[in-house]
């Protein structure tokens, strides 16, 4: 039997490696990364440029993934049963709340987006599916570091990202935050990855009561939230009454 093809091998290290990380990266930082020889690297990332798999910016030069590799994904999702049992759920919710839906599941230290329903009006909306979202400054990462479904990485400094003024950085506060997530059985975002931004979610739960994903809405913080910055209770309760439905859907005994 033929042994494993080596250039495919270093072409999935390459694409795992932009994968994992926040920023786009140079040709010497990945060849560095992965022991290659700058030559070997640029051929490889050119050939994926060339497939669309990998994309570099104009200006600086750096690497990131592409779009085909998206679409790609996007075909797995599909099949997700997760994403599938949700469809008409999410659907309702945002027609219902008046704002934005998304779906999400951990993935290597973030929140994968595998659904997205736009806000049901007029305005300009760019399409969330497949974007990763940071743990601990989003209402669907908090649900899942709440109840164990992922973990945000021992803290080293500069530790965690402050995306704005709000965000939750310092681990004791975000300790504190998590077990309140628990208490109340949903988690709320006000301007901590955006500002004027805010967001609700609850958690999804499959066979066993296992916390599988969230859903959450999303949506300008005047809507989410009244005149004293607290949650809209209608919308918590929205929000939950979703992730229920879609819990027992899945399976989920104690919903």
């Amino acid at each position: 039997m033929a042994g494993p093809v080596q250039s495919i091998e270093r072409a999935a290290a390459i694409l795992r490696l932009l994968a994992g990380g926040p920023r786009r990266l140079g040709l010497g930082e990945v060849a560095a990364s992965l022991g290659l020889a700058k030559g070997t690297a640029h051929g490889i990332l050119r050939t994926l440029q060339h497939v669309d798999f990998v994309e570099q910016d104009a200006t600086t030069g750096k690497y990131q993934l592409g779009a085909a590799l998206l679409h790609l994904g996007t075909s797995y999702l599909d099949v997700n049963e997760l994403r599938s049992r949700s469809l008409n759920w999410a659907d309702a919710l945002a027609a219902r709340s008046g704002e934005a839906v998304r779906l999400g599941t951990p993935l290597e230290g973030s929140v994968l987006i595998v659904h997205h329903v736009f806000r049901p009006d007029d305005t300009f909306q760019t399409l969330d599916v497949g974007a990763l979202l940071p743990l601990h400054a989003s209402s669907l990462g908090k649900v899942l570091l709440a109840f164990g479904t992922a973990s945000v990485e021992p803290v080293r400094p500069p530790g965690l990202e402050a995306y704005t003024r709000h965000t939750l950085v310092d681990p004791d506060r975000l300790a504190r935050a998590l077990a309140e997530v628990r208490e109340l059985g949903w988690a709320a975002e006000i301007q901590e990855m955006s500002m004027g931004e805010a967001g609700l979610s609850a958690p999804i739960r499959g066979h066993g009561g296992l916390v599988v994903g969230a859903i959450g809405l999303s949506g300008p913080v005047e809507r989410i939230c009244d005149s004293q910055g607290r949650p809209r209770p209608h919308l918590v309760s929205l929000i939950r009454e979703a992730a229920r439905a879609i819990s027992r859907d899945l399976g989920a005994a104690r919903w």
